[in-house]
């Protein structure tokens, strides 16, 4: 910015040649910093207005993926409860029935847990180079150990090329010296990890370290599947996790018991009803952003202020495409919109949810298992609702192409302010020293007038004496 315009009175001249200079500077540049200022205004008004649309779209956005979060679904028609769940943690999906099942877990599926023999020097131990393979049921594994190895750095490398298979190991100092213990995640009979091509490490997992010549073995037992009986039928399952012993529901056995477990899976009402608000007020969010953004005002002198996007094309277009996936009939049989839910859309644009209306949706014309399809299945709201959102809200969306556009516009005006600077300083300068050239040019006839009536009034003064 130029330097401020400071009032100096001329000596020669008694003018204020500050505010002259002032006033004509201003008269010259006050039309363009006025533009400049407008244009800046509105231009700073748009950037934010932008910003804060896309913030509103991407917390829809965030809120619609955690309602789909297939490891925590929600829209289920029913739930599913534990008695213990120290024993058996139940979940269930939108294709579970209504009952209740009895659970005895007599084992829990395990993986294998192996040691090498002990060594007397401990992990520095020096290893013998070679081929190490690691089998388990039908895989099997290499890896190459280098001359100069210890047990400590065939663990490090065994963490580091077997952990992606579920394998890891560690030294652990007992009785007798240092084994090399390996782990695997991998449950379920015939799991278990055996290792062979060097000598010192050789391990058959099948055997107990009691049982082998070499003290080598699996720790506390063979990989074994877990047992359970449900409602008195023997089950068994290679995981801990099981879903298709019981249609719609996944177990995961947690503990072993000699008491059975009672499962209990009902109609879920409330949850569904919990979902289905959490969708209207994530969308009411959005909603109410949106008119924040783009309603009118009076401040207050009653002028008119227009929100950042008032009257933005590309907001209505948005708008638009969102209304219309609300008001779009789903492929489902019997539930194909959302007011047969009790959701229906107010005169503000925000959504209104009939708690009473649903409950008989529910309990009437049994709409339960439906829900789920509507909102989260294929082609529905959630799909076609992200489906209206990205085309705006995308990295290479339109509305951060008018995010760019309006960054090179804030740059254009921002160097044209800095040339307005430079002239109003520019002609600040030059007319201060024309005005005070100005005025040193009057003080010099100012001074010789003076002198010249001096000397008339000398040679009057001089005739009276005569």
């Amino acid at each position: 910015m130029a330097s401020p315009i400071t009032s100096s009175v001329g000596l020669g001249s008694g003018l204020d040649i500050g505010s002259m200079v002032k006033a004509l500077v201003g008269a010259d540049t006050a039309a363009k910093q006025a533009q400049i200022t407008r244009q800046t205004s509105n231009n700073s008004a748009m950037i934010s207005g932008i910003g804060a649309l896309r913030s509103a779209l991407t917390a829809f956005q965030d809120a619609m993926k955690k309602l789909n979060n297939k490891d925590a679904p929600s829209f289920n028609a029913y739930a599913a409860t534990s008695a213990n769940d120290n024993v058996v943690k139940v979940t269930s999906s939108n294709s579970a029935v209504a009952g209740s099942y009895d659970i005895q877990v007599t084992k829990l599926a395990t993986g294998s847990k192996v040691a090498t023999q002990a060594f007397e020097e401990g992990a520095s131990k020096t290893i013998e180079a070679g081929t190490l393979t690691i089998e388990q049921g039908s895989k099997s594994y290499t890896i190459e150990v280098g001359d100069g190895a210890t047990l400590q750095s065939v663990r490090d490398q065994i963490n580091k090329e077997m952990g992606v298979n579920g394998i890891s190991a560690n030294v652990i100092n007992g009785e007798g010296g240092a084994r090399l213990v390996l782990t695997s995640t991998t449950t379920g009979v015939g799991s278990d990890l055996k290792l062979s091509g060097i000598p010192e490490l050789e391990i058959d997992g099948t055997k107990s370290m009691a049982e082998s010549a070499n003290g080598a073995g699996y720790i506390t037992g063979a990989a074994q599947d877990a047992e359970l009986t449900i409602d008195g039928l023997k089950v068994t399952s290679a995981s801990n996790t099981i879903s298709s012993a019981i249609s719609g529901l996944s177990l995961e056995l947690v503990g072993e018991s000699t008491a059975e477990t009672k499962i209990t899976v009902a109609a879920n009402s409330d949850g569904l009803k919990a979902s289905v608000q959490s969708f209207v007020d994530a969308y009411n969010a959005l909603q109410k952003s949106i008119t924040s953004l783009t309603s009118t005002s009076r401040d207050e002198n009653d002028n008119l202020v227009l929100g950042s996007l008032t009257n933005d094309p590309t907001t209505r277009s948005l708008l638009g495409d969102i209304r219309k996936v609300l008001s779009e009939v789903g492929a489902g049989d019997q539930l194909t919109t959302l007011g047969q839910l009790g959701v229906n859309t107010q005169k503000d644009g925000t959504l209104e949810f009939n708690g009473t209306k649903f409950t008989a949706a529910m309990n009437d014309k049994k709409l339960g298992p439906e829900v789920q399809d509507l909102f989260t299945g294929a082609n529905g709201i959630f799909e076609r609702m992200n489906k209206a959102i990205e085309p705006y809200n995308a990295t290479d969306g339109s509305l951060a192409t008018r995010k760019a556009n309006l960054d090179k516009v804030a740059k254009n005006l921002s160097d044209q302010q800095a040339a307005l600077d430079r002239r109003t300083e520019s002609l600040t300068e030059s007319l201060t020293k024309k005005y005070v050239a100005l005025d040193t040019a009057l003080g010099k006839m100012k001074a010789q007038a003076d002198q010249i009536t001096s000397i008339f009034e000398a040679i009057n003064a001089q005739a009276k004496k005569s």
